[in-house]
């Protein structure tokens, strides 16, 4: 019998699975929850206490175990969770809860009931997902069955030609991305999760990422696709480049999200066997809304519309999407409006590929009056074999400012420089970096520089770089 999920220790059948999933339900059921919250690895555990949630229409709170102590306390508190499951390893964060044993899928868990007072939530919720792990109190997303669902039907339409069989998850499903894209579809599918706990996939502790590791997970899955962040897929290919390796042949589409990817790094994994396609989402939208596809790809593009998803731009070029809109966020009775807009900017060309150029709130004004999309520049920079990570600052200055993190620690500042230059090359000139300093950490969510998706946390990184920004001197391109 086919597998349904495979953990690297057991493989699970569908009816297997789904008994796992029904006592889950009963332990819901006993314990009179209503709102769960997880921190959990990836696991058979999660697959099972997510969808017997869904099942019951309880509400899932999915937690990154990454986030800070403050921000789990926030997210506890904001939601109203009445019961927590974890980790034991993770428990010891929350000392003095009177924490019970829970064997769910052959994985020993721990949970404990939180003294909560219920919150009011939009009509309908049965998970709430926060935007991206942000500093500071990150923002709750309140989601309806339904509006995953469409998500999930969007892709099963959109993939279902490829043939898909088995589906390394590579991200974790605290993830929205991985959670719709990587779970939900592909179970309703009936494609075989290869569900690994992220250390396996070469994720140590919370910030360094394994690249060799990585690959050879991915050989011994037999994997068809997997989901990836852009600075993944650059360390990958660059793993491969080096050991002058390629991706398994088994492989037949690698989706690429969560931030700017750039046709180089596409065209450079295309040719060393990886068979990378951008696409493009958001929390408010229940995750992915456009995608590239084999045959129908533009490099450059984040793919046409999904047949869930209405996409059009604003008079100023703001996307706005519609089709499976959240409810509303946390603590905000507001209900979205019918067309979402985004605060991304973007176009859409005469193929109905979508172009995004960068977000709204981002675009910098230079001293001589030119407004340049910091996203634009750092997708340049990160094309350049040498640098792994670019954050570009300038507004009002009269020309940009980089800061930078190489793909390898012991890179000299003479060959960052050359790649600045390379840059700078093809680039106009109000649109060039004039300064740039290394990085003093990754941008990572465990440095607080960067998000759960990759995206950089602008204000953290210039508050850690200003004082070196500022003695820098202009160099020239």
């Amino acid at each position: 019998m086919k597998a349904a999920l495979e953990d690297g220790q057991q493989s699970w059948s569908a009816p297997a699975l789904q008994q796992v999933v029904a006592e889950a339900q009963d332990w819901l059921q006993a314990g009179n929850t209503r709102v769960l919250a997880s921190v959990l690895d990836n696991s058979a555990a999660f697959v099972a206490l997510d969808e017997a949630l869904m099942a019951g229409e309880r509400v899932h709170v999915p937690l990154p175990p990454f986030f800070t102590a403050a921000q789990m306390q926030h997210a506890l508190a904001a939601t109203g969770a009445d019961t927590l499951v974890t980790e034991p390893a993770l428990a010891q964060a929350w000392q003095g809860l009177p924490w019970q044993p829970v064997r769910l899928a052959g994985r020993d868990l721990v949970s404990t009931h939180l003294p909560s007072t219920p919150h009011p939530l939009p009509p309908g919720t049965t998970k709430i997902t926060f935007t991206s792990g942000t500093t500071g109190s990150p923002k709750g997303v309140c989601l309806s069955r339904q509006a995953m669902q469409n998500v999930a039907q969007g892709l099963i339409t959109a993939l279902g030609p490829l043939g898909i069989e088995r589906h390394l998850n590579a991200l974790p499903f605290s993830v929205l991305l991985e959670n719709i894209a990587g779970l939900m579809a592909p179970r309703q599918q009936g494609i075989t999760l290869v569900t690994l706990g992220m250390q396996a996939l070469g994720l140590k502790g919370s910030s360094q990422f394994d690249a060799a590791v990585f690959h050879a997970a991915i050989k011994a899955s037999r994997a068809n696709s997997l989901i990836l962040l852009p600075q993944m897929l650059r360390a990958w290919c660059g793993y491969l480049q080096h050991s002058g390796q390629r991706a398994p042949e088994g492989l037949r589409f690698v989706a690429v999200g969560g931030a700017a990817v750039g046709a180089s790094l596409l065209l450079a994994a295309h040719s060393l066997g990886i068979p990378a396609y951008e696409g493009y989402g958001l929390s408010e939208g229940a995750s992915v809304q456009t995608l590239n596809l084999p045959g129908a790809s533009k490099p450059g593009s984040v793919g046409r519309a999904l047949a869930h998803a209405q996409i059009r731009c604003a008079a100023d070029g703001e996307i706005e999407v519609s089709g499976s809109l959240f409810n509303g966020y946390l603590g905000d009775t507001t209900a979205p409006p019918a067309w979402w807009p985004t605060g991304d900017l973007g176009s859409i060309d005469a193929d109905g590929f979508i172009q995004v150029s960068g977000r709204k709130k981002h675009v910098l004004i230079t001293a001589f009056g030119r407004n340049v999309s910091p996203e634009w520049v750092e997708t340049s920079l990160c094309s350049q074999a040498t640098i792994l990570q670019a954050v570009v600052f300038g507004d009002g200055e009269p020309s940009l400012l980089a800061v930078l993190w190489p793909m390898s620690p012991d890179l000299s500042d003479a060959a960052l420089q050359a790649a600045v230059d390379r840059c700078n090359s093809q680039l106009p000139d109000y649109a060039r970096i004039g300064r740039w300093t290394r990085a003093r950490a990754a941008f990572h969510v465990s440095t607080g520089l960067a998000t759960a998706n990759g995206r950089p946390q602008r204000p953290a990184i210039w508050a850690q770089h200003a004082d070196l920004l500022s003695t820098l001197t202009v160099t020239q391109a």
